[in-house]
């Protein structure tokens, strides 16, 4: 059964525990921890030993599963850090983005080369590394998802399949899916309208309200036997208030657990 949770990034003006507790109330199983440096740290990795026992804590009080976390920046000073706070935490996925720019050949093998050096660092502390195609960046569809793919074959390495920066790219992402899913191991998810470059304002990433066919994006991995995580993230809520980050987290909970439960898959 698949498991659904949040990025927190969408309660970045709000601490863990307000974050935590709205998210349990919108039906979410567990939540993936923002390490986003420059937007949102609800784990300040710098410091992630002094924090670790307040944030296992609120999980616990509030039974949301640690489901993953998200550090973006493919960083080799950072993702170390990453690695010992997830094993401590029970964290089984980290997530980053690629770097670097698309179509430019030797930005994608530089991407690869630390990918594969610091998914054999995340095997050593029991923790997968997954990267997403980002829009703009080395790895931004799926062709260069594959080439990464057929690069590294450490099983600690694998793919957060995006279906908003997929569409962006100009693919379906139902449609692509299944070139990929052999190695996705997380999923972010969240829908936009059109395929301009970013995904438009929080209300526009509510999942149901665009134009992305999650439905069919959904089916796909109910079909494949996808068990991972599928976690909401949704950027750019920078001055909402609680309520208005709620009923996005609320109203996509609620799609995807109907659509997900309408295929067996929850």
């Amino acid at each position: 059964m698949m498991q659904l949770g949040i990025n927190s990034v969408l309660f970045k003006d709000f601490d863990f525990k307000t974050a935590a507790q709205h998210i349990k109330l919108c039906g979410y199983d567990g939540v993936e921890l923002s390490a986003i440096k420059g937007m949102c740290e609800h784990i300040e990795l710098d410091r992630w030993r002094e924090q670790a026992s307040e944030i296992r804590s609120i999980a616990e009080e509030l039974g949301l599963k640690l489901l993953s976390m998200e550090v973006a920046e493919l960083s080799e000073t950072r993702l170390p850090l990453a690695f010992e706070a997830a094993a401590e935490l029970g964290i089984p996925v980290v997530n980053v983005g690629p770097g670097g720019k698309s179509d430019v050949k030797e930005d994608l093998q530089f991407t690869i080369e630390k990918l594969t050096r610091m998914s054999k660092l995340a095997s050593e502390y029991g923790v997968t590394l997954c990267v997403k195609a980002h829009v703009g960046g080395s790895i931004y569809n799926t062709p260069t998802s594959l080439r990464a793919i057929e690069a590294i074959a450490d099983p600690a390495f694998g793919i957060d399949m995006d279906p908003s920066h997929i569409y962006r790219a100009g693919e379906n992402p139902e449609a692509a899916l299944p070139a990929v899913i052999s190695r996705v191991k997380h999923i972010h998810i969240r829908d936009c309208s059109g395929r301009q470059a970013g995904p438009g304002s929080i209300d526009k990433q509510v999942c149901g309200r665009g134009d992305i066919d999650l439905i069919g994006y959904c089916k796909v991995l109910a079909d494949n036997g996808y068990e991972g995580p599928v976690c909401l993230e949704v950027i750019g809520a920078s001055g909402h208030s609680l309520a208005q980050v709620s009923i996005v987290a609320a109203e996509s909970y609620g799609y995807l657990n109907a659509v997900l439960r309408s295929f067996g898959a929850r």
